[in-house]
């Protein structure tokens, strides 16, 4: 109990600290991408800093284990999470990073009570955009036969391919920027469903309470005419005797 109680306190504590460093990952990683003529230095920098935030997210992970009460459990509910930690160390890639320190993100921002549905999906669809616009950009602007050339078509393509249009104006030419395209068809679709749910969910609610007024009116009404009704056969028993009493 205690140690539950511990891991509660550690993943309140270390939400907002975490979502900013998410933040700086973010910049970090958009930097060179957007910028392609940046300095050695600067990307240099970008890079150490993507690696601080995926060790912070690690050592998180690490932190929640050895605290966890039951920790074979752990590992077996939090599977994507050690793949997350694991991924960047057998192939140390950029969009690895990307991807595990998103997958991390992720698992951290559901577990927070405080974020509510309709946000995290928000911001789940903010950063798909984002990221898999600038993901796609870094692999298919030096493509040979690549038609994405600057962020405002990875942008557009990364928005048709969420929402399954797929206009076909613009479309990757190199296997890793397919299978970001893989990603993000799949995300887009999971995310779509959340929201119908979602919606379905508000409007089976409303009805639910819109119901449970008109039964409790029809309650009240039939309380109501039943105390009329007593209140009427109490008036004729008066009457009644009334009228055998003697003059």
């Amino acid at each position: 109990m205690k140690e539950q109680s511990a891991q509660a306190r550690w993943e309140q504590h270390t939400q907002r600290p975490l979502l900013a460093l998410a933040v700086a990952f973010a910049v970090a990683y958009a930097v060179p991408i957007v910028d392609s003529d940046a300095s050695r230095p600067l990307t240099g920098a970008c890079t150490a800093v993507e690696w601080v935030v995926w060790g912070s997210f690690a050592a998180d992970y690490l932190v929640r284990l050895a605290i966890t009460a039951e920790r074979r459990e752990f590992v077996r509910t939090h599977w994507l999470d050690l793949c997350a930690v694991v991924l960047p160390i057998l192939q140390p890639l950029r969009l690895l990073r990307l991807v595990s320190t998103l997958m991390l993100l992720g698992r951290r921002a559901r577990m927070a009570s405080q974020i509510q549905l309709t946000t995290y999906v928000a911001g789940s669809v903010i950063g798909l955009l984002m990221f898999g616009s600038l993901a796609v950009l870094s692999v298919e602007r030096e493509s040979p036969n690549g038609n994405i050339r600057t962020l405002g078509d990875a942008v557009w393509w990364s928005f048709t391919t969420m929402t399954t249009v797929g206009y076909g104006d613009h479309a990757p030419t190199t296997g890793l920027g397919r299978m970001i395209a893989v990603g993000l068809m799949l995300s887009g679709i999971a995310l779509l469903g959340v929201v119908t749910a979602n919606i379905a969910t508000w409007f089976i609610s409303r009805f639910e309470k819109d119901d449970v007024e008109e039964r409790r009116q029809t309650a009240a009404i039939e309380a109501l005419t039943e105390e009329v009704r007593a209140l009427r056969a109490e008036v004729a028993a008066l009457s009644g005797a009334a009228e055998k009493q003697p003059r």
